[in-house]
């Protein structure tokens, strides 16, 4: 008799409950097309209530299952009664974010504030309030945070982004711990520089262009599809046995 052959576990989320933050454009937007796409029902969360409804419509349209939800998850008390409202989700993509680059010396305590307070205090409590409804209903799951390449390297005028991120990839391994008991897993994305509505405008400088083209080895600049791939591994049965680390999706920029 032929050897029985081990079979490729599925990509597929059929029926699981996926929150996005930060979801309106970009890469949430993409995070949130790709787990719609693999059969989630997906919640797309943020501030701007137009931009979202927008994007979950357009799910619909393409045959997913979307809904919009307003939330500023800067906002611990909205947080708080988000998830009290809702039953627990089986995947979080942790992906609000900003950025204000400028050189250490100008930093100001607004600056500081304003980055590492959404990048890493409300990257912490979401986590948490969406790992206690699932704790508490007994879902094992899985957490997405979205960190970046500047949570592995440093870059000039990055501090504060460099110091939010490098936090996040701290933070993910000991959830990771925390968590697996519970089988619910934890782990970043780290991408490098991707193309989007709000980065377009720095790449039009094409001194800083360069500078980014010099250190991706792969020639080009990231594009929110190359990361849909790594969100739904992470998301699905394929990984089920990968917690507390990073997937780096810099084309080589951190490899030399």
């Amino acid at each position: 008799m032929p050897e029985t052959l081990p079979r490729t576990p599925s990509f597929r989320l059929d029926g699981q409950r996926a929150l996005v933050t930060g979801a309106g454009r970009g890469i949430g937007l993409a995070a949130a097309a790709a787990l719609a796409e693999a059969g989630a029902h997906v919640t797309l969360a943020a501030r701007s209530s137009v931009e979202i409804e927008n994007a979950a419509q357009a799910i619909r349209e393409g045959g997913g299952w979307a809904e919009a939800a307003t939330l500023d998850v800067a906002d611990l008390d909205a947080v708080a009664r988000f998830f009290a409202e809702r039953s627990a989700f089986d995947i979080l993509v942790n992906n609000a974010g900003t950025n204000r680059p400028k050189p250490m010396q100008d930093v100001t305590e607004a600056d500081y504030d304003a980055v590492l307070d959404l990048n890493v205090k409300s990257a912490f409590f979401v986590a948490q309030a969406c790992v206690r409804s699932m704790i508490a209903e007994g879902v094992k799951g899985s957490l997405i945070h979205m960190g970046s390449q500047m949570g592995h390297v440093g870059g000039p005028s990055r501090s504060l982004y460099c110091a939010s991120k490098w936090a996040l990839e701290g933070m993910n391994k000991a959830f990771a711990l925390d968590l697996a008991s519970y089988s619910i897993r934890s782990n970043t994305i780290a991408p490098t520089f991707i193309e989007t509505a709000l980065t377009q405008p720095f790449f039009a400088d094409a001194a800083f262009r360069d500078s980014v083209l010099a250190k991706i080895k792969l020639g080009r600049i990231g594009q929110v599809e190359d990361l849909m791939g790594a969100i739904l591994f992470l998301s699905s049965s394929a990984a089920s046995l990968i917690t507390g680390t990073s997937i780096i999706i810099d084309g080589g920029w951190t490899a030399g």
